[in-house]
């Protein structure tokens, strides 16, 4: 259904633009990280928890 409504030129861009909308999204992750309190994400996960920060 997809193809019939982009048709194949859309099907080449996307695969194209694939690599580079994945690095933003990692780099948009790690910008959201690092203006949250990074602490508090990690109090989150449990085998770093008990670390003394």
């Amino acid at each position: 259904m997809l193809n019939k409504l982009l048709g194949p030129c859309y099907k080449k861009l996307v695969k194209y633009w694939l690599p580079t909308a994945g690095t933003w999204g990692a780099v948009g992750a790690m910008g959201l990280i690092w203006v949250i309190d990074w602490c508090l994400l990690l109090d989150l996960m449990p085998y770093i928890h008990q670390w003394q920060i």
